[in-house]
């Protein structure tokens, strides 16, 4: 199992394998017609797009700090592996393993949101119950993120399960705006597609990274009008993007992927339109 790392400042960061879904290619590109962004990502026979589900492991000041958590093991019904176009699920300890962690060696659970494809790998089952795989984390959680799923609408009850909350719940941090989990490393609440969503800024060492969570999913997702069928709050979706996609940018910072089948890392042009630099997800398409 090959693992991608990236050396930055006075950083490791390590995609961590997290499973895969494919999901509609429609829903997770919006009312943007399909004859422009099939020219920018690719899809399969029922439409679907490949979306990787991959943790990213952050190692700074002797921390062991992890971006979202996967679909975990065990999680859905064989219906749901079907509408969600699961075709591996989460491989986070022997992940880990080949660092020579341990999910007990995480410090911090940076959540950006709670939706099923990034919190189903906070819990594993311990024969009939489930238990938090990383025991001695904190998890951070934005507020109104962690007020929503426990108790959902009628929309988000098919995306927050009860199964991926309960077992953490005494573990969970929650903030309103930011949280910085160590200097230069935030959380920042900017709604569009929950409520509750954030993004990930770093800045460290002179380098500026921001992973957009699902405001930009994909690489294919930078125009700012983008924005997903799955989102609450798309014109807040619009605005965030607006704050914080475009100036990163033009400051070429580098933006790194969760979901995205090609990149784990990229930074563009200072117009946005060319990929200067990029790290590969090796068995991506090339």
């Amino acid at each position: 199992m090959a693992l991608e790392q990236w050396k930055i400042a006075d950083m490791t960061l390590t995609w961590l394998n997290g499973g895969v879904t494919h999901m509609d290619g429609g829903a997770m590109f919006g009312v943007v017609p399909k004859p422009l962004w099939e020219r920018k990502y690719p899809f399969n026979e029922r439409n679907q797009i490949e979306l990787r589900t991959d943790p990213i492991l952050i190692q700074v000041e002797g921390r062991n700090i992890l971006v979202e958590t996967g679909i975990g093991n065990g999680k859905f019904s064989e219906k749901a592996m079907r509408n969600f176009g699961i075709t591996e699920e989460a491989k986070l300890e022997e992940s880990l393993a080949l660092l020579g962690l341990t999910a007990d060696d995480i410090d911090d659970v940076l959540m950006t949101h709670m939706h099923f494809d990034h919190a189903s790998g906070a819990a594993k089952w311990e024969k009939d119950t489930l238990v938090p795989m990383f025991a001695n984390a904190t998890f951070w959680i934005q507020e109104i993120e962690w007020e929503e799923l426990k108790k959902p609408n009628i929309r988000s009850k098919n995306t927050y399960f009860e199964a991926n909350w309960q077992p953490i719940a005494p573990q969970v941090k929650t903030f309103r705006e930011t949280a910085e989990v160590v200097d230069g490393i935030q959380l920042i609440h900017t709604g569009g597609h929950s409520a509750g969503h954030c993004i990930v800024n770093i800045e460290r060492g002179g380098e500026k990274i921001l992973h957009m969570a699902d405001l930009m999913p994909t690489h294919a997702h930078q125009n700012v009008l983008w924005v997903l069928a799955y989102d609450d709050y798309p014109m807040e979706s619009i605005a965030a993007k607006q704050k914080y996609l475009l100036p990163g940018i033009e400051e070429s910072a580098w933006f790194i992927f969760y979901h995205d089948y090609k990149y784990r890392a990229l930074k563009w042009d200072k117009e946005g339109k060319t990929i200067e630099e990029a790290v590969l997800r090796k068995s991506g398409t090339e």
